[in-house]
């Protein structure tokens, strides 16, 4: 089975789309909230996943004329979102556990997302639910095979195929996809919305996405020309956006 055109893929694009990662604390939260307050929107979304990739993808998604919209995490911005999600949980009146990722490979959970999904809509959902419990809740490693084996054991799901997606060649191919959609929708953070070139950016904008979706408008079809940008005043240009999401 080959690619699917970039311009197939932009075409599809048009289907609104929920860009979802297992490591992100706003993801999870942009989940919580979607399923409690516009389970429609929920019904009604792709879920694509999310995920930074390892030396292996990363190689195969450059080979496929691709590349992920990765940028290091600040010390004072880590700071700043453990202690902007702690403000958001305890508004919500949740309660989560940081987990501790110890040389993290994200597409053992992503790529066993894939793996639920091919088995019906609802196993891939609840995967999402489980893994997201299973790491924010239980604060418990969701890069381990073991973890995501007993997720698989939990949804009544091959254990062995789950815990071992990362090392299927062919779930890594479908994996290079997503993270070429990723690249195509112009994502560069989660939570992500997308409806055409219509995009919302962060759990602050969930809200807007829902009421846009809700309201049949129809997709932008074009971006916003970008602003010029002055150089050789001696600025530089920083990551200075925070809308409930990350990177």
């Amino acid at each position: 089975m080959t690619a699917p055109a970039a311009g197939a893929r932009r075409r599809a694009a048009k289907v609104p789309r929920f860009y979802f990662s297992l490591r992100s604390p706003y993801s999870w939260l942009a989940y919580r909230e979607l399923l409690d307050r516009y389970p429609d929107v929920a019904a009604t979304v792709e879920w694509r996943p999310f995920f930074e990739p390892d030396a292996t993808s990363e190689q195969l998604l450059t080979r496929a004329g691709g590349s992920f919209p990765y940028t290091p995490m600040s010390r004072a911005k880590h700071l700043y979102v453990l202690q902007d999600v702690g403000r958001l949980v305890k508004e919500r009146g949740l309660s989560m556990t940081w987990p501790v990722d110890r040389s993290p490979v994200w597409e053992v959970p992503h790529l066993a997302y894939l793996v639920a999904r091919d088995a019906g809509p609802e196993y891939g959902a609840r995967f999402v639910a489980a893994a997201y419990r299973t790491r924010w809740e239980e604060g418990r490693d969701i890069c381990d095979p073991r973890i995501v084996a007993g997720i698989g054991a939990e949804l009544g799901l091959d254990p062995e195929a789950l815990a071992g997606a990362a090392d299927d060649p062919e779930l890594r191919r479908r994996g290079v996809l997503a993270l070429q959609d990723i690249s195509d929708d112009g994502v560069f953070g989660v939570p992500f919305f997308a409806h055409g070139r219509s995009r919302y950016w962060g759990l602050d904008r969930l809200a807007g996405f829902a009421a846009h979706l809700r309201a049949a408008e129809p997709p932008a079809r074009t971006l916003p020309d970008p602003v010029p940008v002055a150089v050789g005043d001696g600025s530089r240009a920083t990551d200075d956006g925070h809308a409930g999401g990350c990177g």
